[in-house]
Order: structure tokens, then sequence, then C-alpha cells
């Protein structure tokens, strides 16, 4: 049997973050949701024509990143307008489409004009795929296109839609439920929110995590380790919180001022680095707490360049943010001094940075892909190793495997490299 994902998340820890082998991507930004990988020789330089492999046209709608798993490629859609919910397994060698099922129907709510009806990355575990849509219903499928289970059981409803990508624990499926009626969970604080896990093998519920009060959030849980033992983090909007990984227990939860968050924590020098968006946008926050440690464990807070939708990329104690208007900048992750920061070619950001090869990828709404090579000297700026525009729209995030890019537009799917 193929290794799960457990014995990845095991050993994640605070101050070293691991990773699995480079060819697989099981997951949004990675093995671990950090969007670093260990891969090597991947090309710098591309544009629609120049260092392409393949590109294979993607029916539907759909802002899911594509996750791998050897020569398997996976991504969502919706298709006969954001009703028919679709999942694609994609060749990786060829760009061949294997197969394209449709899991079940959804009625399109309502959402955010820069969401999509498929917005979650699916999850793999090496035997099965696992999905979530605009709507909050799942499926389960095996890499030979056949549905498993599905779960429909969620009445979900948003201002913005569906947003968080699934998180796989040992044999649970986890997402955070954020949903709105109205104001409630949106411009004022609400109970209803809560962390789901759901068998993986049945997709009956296992158990709800209870935020409190909280507002709607599209933040991915992560898995941190925290004196040996692991804890699912979740963000929301006003709160940020540990939860027992078995029963769903809330361990310990601080509060701050913030509406939506999207941005996935990073994790490094034993602390976590969230977005918040409003008074107090970057906070660092020990995890080693019980209870509202929101006096105790802030380590320290940043008002500058805190990014909305995408996620911390953090390397080598310096933690990276891209913003809205474009702007990357580098932070001393001690402090949260600001170290240096530059202007991305094409605008607005709307995936995350992966970090690869001693080098920061970083991709625009416009899809102008920017290489950065750190700087040996931590204050200097890094050096524009590459800038390529491939002249497409792209709000996925760059998935890695082997010496490839994978790279989602709103039509295709491209793969860079040999």
């Amino acid at each position: 049997m193929r290794q799960t994902l457990v014995s990845v998340f095991a050993l994640l820890f605070l101050s070293a973050p691991v990773f699995a082998e480079p060819e697989q991507w099981s997951m949004h930004r990675g093995p671990n949701g950090q969007g670093i990988s260990t891969a090597t020789g991947l090309p710098t330089q591309w544009s629609d024509t120049e260092n392409i492999a393949w590109k294979t046209p993607i029916p539907g709608e759909g802002w899911s990143s594509p996750i791998i798993w050897n020569d398997h490629i996976f991504l969502t859609t919706a298709t006969n307008e954001g009703r028919e919910c679709r999942v694609i397994a994609v060749d990786r060698r060829t760009g061949e489409i294997l197969w394209d099922t449709m899991v079940f129907t959804q009625e399109p709510g309502r959402r955010h004009p820069r969401n999509s009806r498929a917005t979650p990355t699916p999850v793999t575990d090496g035997e099965r795929v696992y999905a979530v849509f605009a709507n909050g219903h799942f499926a389960a499928l095996d890499f030979e296109g056949n549905v498993v289970w599905t779960n429909t059981e969620l009445d979900f409803s948003s201002q913005h839609g569906f947003g968080a990508s699934p998180l796989l624990y040992g044999d649970l499926l986890i997402t955070p439920v954020n949903p709105t009626d109205g104001a409630a969970g949106f411009q004022q604080l609400w109970d209803r929110a809560f962390l789901w896990a759901l068998d993986k093998n049945t997709g009956e519920e296992r158990w709800r995590g209870t935020r409190t009060m909280s507002r709607i959030a599209h933040s991915t849980p992560v898995v941190i380790q925290v004196n040996g033992e692991d804890q699912i983090l979740s963000m929301a909007g006003d709160v940020i919180q540990g939860f027992e990984p078995a029963t769903g227990e809330q361990i310990w939860t601080v509060r701050h001022s913030g509406e939506p968050a999207v941005p996935i924590p990073a994790i490094g020098d034993g602390v976590i680095f969230t977005s918040t968006r409003l008074t107090e946008p970057i906070l660092a926050i020990r995890t080693d707490g019980r209870g509202d440690v929101t006096d105790t464990h802030v380590v320290w807070k940043q008002s500058r360049n805190s990014p909305m939708v995408s996620s911390f990329l953090y390397v080598n104690s310096i933690l990276y943010s891209a913003i809205e208007n474009g702007t990357f900048t580098a932070f001393d992750a001690a402090n949260g001094d600001v170290l240096w920061e530059r202007r991305l070619d094409g605008g607005r950001p709307d995936s995350s940075p992966i970090y690869v090869d001693g080098k920061i990828y970083v991709t625009t709404h416009e899809g102008i892909t920017t290489v950065l090579r750190p700087n040996a000297n931590p204050r200097l700026p890094a050096e524009v190793v590459a800038v390529n525009d491939i002249g497409a729209t792209v709000q996925a995030t760059l998935a890695i495997a082997g010496s490839q890019i994978f790279l989602r537009t709103d039509t295709e799917l491209w793969c860079i490299g040999r």
C-alpha cells in the first residue's frame, strides 16, 4: 500500500518543516501546505511557446490548483454554468485527460467575483483523490475515476462561496466550514462556524470542532506539532485556533480584528504567521498555550503589507508576503521588521508564492511569474532571475513535480519544463 500523508504530517515541526518526495504534490501548496519543494532543475524561463512540454484544455470554471501523485495530475472544475461538479485526471507525461468524472450537481449560489464554483484544491493519499465544491459537498474517487463515496449533507451558504481546501490527516478529511447568513458571520460575529472531520474511507462525519464566535474565512488548515503532539491549525475571521486531531476539541485561541482570512498560516521559528487584514494585519503567534492566549502568545504584530489572498512563504527565518497592489515584501521573522520590498510585474497575485531549488516563484493574476533568488544578505533585495509572461489569467498556485512546473490558467493546464 502506498505511504499515506499521515507519515508526512507527523514529521511537521514548527522549527523545521519537512517535505515529501518531489514527485508528489499531494495537496494545496505541496505536501505540508507551506509552498516548498525539494525538487531541483526546474526551468526559470518560459513563455506561451518556450519551454512548454504540453498544454491541455480544461473545461468549465475552477480555480483549484493542480495536485500530483507520480504520473497522475488531479484538479476540479464546474461545468454547465457551475452546476456539474467534476474531478479530472491528467497524464503527467503527455497531458492527455485520463478521465473526467461528474461526481454530483450543485445549485450555484452566491460567490465573490474572484471566487469560482470549484475553488478548493483536492487532496490525495496516493490511493484516492478527495474533492469539495462551492456548496460544501465532498466526493472521493479512486485513481480510475470511480466515485467511492459522496457526502452532500452540508447545507452551506456564504457571501463568497466555499474557498478553503481540505486537509488529510491519517484517516480524517478535515475542512473549515464558515457559513454566513446575511450580515451574521460576514460583518458580525456568530457561533455557527466549525472545523469538520470526515472519515476518508466512508465520508461519514467523525467530529465537529466548535469555533465559538468568529466570522467567515477561506484559509486551508495545516498540521503543526507542539511539544511532541499534533494539532490542527485553522484560521477564521477574528480568531486563529489549534484543535486536537482525534476529537476536534479546541486547544487554544487567539482573538484578532479581521474580516475574511484567506492566506494559509506559515510555520517557522517556533511560531506561526497569520494575516488578519485590519488594525493588526500580521501576527506571529506561539502555539504552546491552552485556552485564550491572546494576551500571552502574540510574539509580534506588523501593520504593513499584509496579504489578503496570497499565502505567506517562510524560508530561512524570512517571511515573504505578496499583497494586492503587487508589492512583494521580505520580513525578519524574528521581529516583523521589513527587510526589503519590490513591485512585481503584472499586478496583483491571486495565487501563492512557492520556494524550490533556492528560488522563489510568484505568479500574478495576469499570468506573469517572477523568479527571485534570495540574497545571502537578507537585508538586500532578492535578485530577479526571470520574468515570464504567458498572456493568460492565473489564480491557481503553481504545483511542482520532478523538474516540471504545472500551471493552471482560466482555460488550460500547462506543463512547463522538459
